[in-house]
């Protein structure tokens, strides 16, 4: 039995297979399209199953990646593992967003005990989805929206030294500048295969969502407009 994991919060459309028996990947694949979630997410899931020698018939559970993050994104990802879970009557894990960014750095990392993580992904303007976590996934700071100032998280800089990293990080190196304590590492995306490794884990532990009434976390209220009359 299988885990199909779904990651569509950023630009990046990610979709991964893990054994539920020991958590190792079976396949994975990522397509770096602007806007590509809604056309081309169920083909990458489709392709992934096909090309692993697997069918739906084999999924144990569907877990999604839960937010924060574009919040069309997050609306596909959720819709498509929503339905899988209807049709095929699986259950659904849903895996913190940030979480997952965290430990697939913390994983990559040598001596990663030495260090807070900080994965922080874009809200537009001088905003960002941001948390902090320890090596081993113990959560500092809870995902929150930052508004970015030169003295933003100066606490935690003071005690710690902190890597800081996703496509809102580089708005934050700019206001900081130099600090023995800050680290920041560049082309980190969110992937379906962190999603997939913290997924198993709650599989084993029954943490399950309802399906009917899910919704991601957006940790920001959707802000809608309607166009102007001509």
């Amino acid at each position: 039995m299988i885990i199909l994991s779904l990651e569509t919060s950023s630009p990046v459309c990610s979709v991964a297979l893990h054994r539920v028996a020991d958590g190792s990947l079976v396949g994975q694949s990522e397509l770096r399209l602007d806007k590509s979630h809604s056309t081309h997410l169920t083909v990458l899931i489709e392709q992934l199953l096909e090309n692993t020698g697997h069918q739906l018939a084999d999924l144990a559970a569907v877990a999604v990646s839960d937010g924060p993050g574009s919040y069309t994104g997050l609306r596909i990802g959720a819709a498509a593992a929503k339905g899988l879970c209807f049709a095929l009557d699986i259950p659904l894990v849903a895996v913190s967003t940030l979480r997952a960014l965290a430990a697939q750095v913390a994983a990559g990392t040598a001596w990663p005990e030495k260090y807070l993580f900080c994965p922080m992904l874009d809200a537009r303007r001088q905003e960002v989805y941001a948390a902090l976590y320890t090596n081993d996934g113990q959560e500092v700071l809870a995902p929150t929206p930052l508004i970015l100032k030169a003295d933003t998280l100066a606490e935690q800089l003071a005690r710690h030294s902190v890597l800081f990293f996703g496509h809102g990080a580089t708005k934050f190196q700019a206001l900081l500048g130099e600090s023995a304590q800050a680290g920041f590492l560049v082309g980190i995306e969110p992937s379906a295969v962190a999603v997939g490794a913290l997924a198993v884990a709650a599989y084993h532990r029954q943490e399950f969502q309802d399906v009917a009434y899910y919704e991601p976390f957006y940790l920001k209220e959707v802000y809608t407009t309607t166009p102007k009359a001509k």
